[in-house]
């Protein structure tokens, strides 16, 4: 019983499990993993760093497979260019979040891609509709990195009614299973992005030791703010702030946010040189409320055939009860 919704229709795939665009940890060689095994890469645009663009489209020109390439709104604004860069590798499809899509949406258009919003409320679904999107992500703030605070069982019932049928709409956030899948098909998603779950697995561009962290990480680790963005030297635009993994950091500084500003070169210097040592009590681990399903790092094809294979079962079970009764 393959699952097919206008979500698969529409992006011409097998399976209605999206990649989430995360940072730098979605390369073109997980993109091309998720999309080999029937479902849908998105490449990480992250923060609009020109050269690692370049590279990693460079790596999927040859690739036949459907693919899309996401970029943090705001930041893409800043530079603008970096959209030609992301529309000339041909890709399906262009995801943005956390940020006005309509002075991007009519180039998107032009190149034959879809345009996918990732919306945490209402007025950001209208805005996203406006623009002309295809697809609609309903984020849900149990989502790994930045995000709002909407739980996922609210806003995409809440996107869902709003789009009436016009366009699919995708679920995120706290997603790592074939529960998930289906409770989200059965809510009346079209589909689920995942990141985590994709985040522990052999293709991430991500640390072995962050890996590792996901995987020892009990539910309940994660906490949401903007503690490593601030350690960072990022300010995000509100309502958004970054879900990760619990760490000495994190503790230290969690409720101290005032003292941390006003010690932002000491923090954002310590910071740096643990990033660069590997040090993960101190550099952060994005990571969302999932980390309890996620107890290895498997290749990502088998990731989503688990997820399918226990999402069809769940589903097929629910359609007997439905029918017995």
């Amino acid at each position: 019983m393959p699952i097919t919704t206008p979500l698969t229709a529409l992006l011409g795939i097998k399976h209605p499990i999206l990649l989430a665009p995360m940072d730098t940890l979605a390369g073109a060689r997980l993109v091309r993993a998720v999309s080999n095994a029937g479902g849908f890469g998105i490449l990480g645009g992250g923060y609009g760093d020109r050269t690692r663009l370049e590279t990693e489209t460079a790596k999927l020109k040859d690739f036949s497979g459907p693919f899309g390439i996401g970029f943090i709104t705001w930041s893409l604004a800043k530079q603008p260019e970096l959209l030609d860069i992301a529309l000339a590798a041909k890709p399906r499809a262009i995801m943005l979040s956390f940020g006005d899509p309509a002075p991007f949406a009519p180039r998107i258009r032009e190149a034959g891609a879809h345009l996918i919003c990732q919306v945490q409320s209402e007025d950001m679904a209208k805005q996203a509709l406006d623009a002309g999107a295809s697809i609609l992500v309903a984020q849900g703030t149990e989502a790994g990195g930045h995000g709002a605070s909407r739980t996922t069982l609210d806003i995409v019932p809440a996107i869902i009614d709003l789009a009436a049928g016009c366009v699919p709409v995708v679920a995120a956030g706290g997603i790592a299973d074939g529960r998930g899948l289906a409770a989200m098909t059965m809510l009346g998603a079209s589909g689920v992005l995942m990141g985590t779950r994709f985040y522990a697995s052999a293709e991430a561009d991500g640390a072995d030791e962050a890996k590792r962290r996901i995987c020892t990480a009990n539910a309940g680790e994660t906490v949401r703010g903007v503690v490593f963005d601030w350690s960072r030297n990022i300010f995000w635009p509100a309502p958004f702030t970054g879900r990760s993994l619990i760490n000495d950091h994190a503790r230290r500084w969690g409720g101290r946010e005032t003292e941390l500003m006003h010690n932002i070169g000491a923090v954002t210097a310590e910071y740096a040189a643990a990033k660069a040592a590997g040090n993960f009590d101190i550099a952060v681990v994005f990571a969302g409320e999932s980390v309890g399903l996620i107890h290895d790092i498997p290749p990502a094809a088998e990731i989503v055939e688990r997820i399918i294979t226990e999402a069809e079962q769940l589903l097929l079970g629910r359609r007997n009860f439905v029918a017995a009764a």
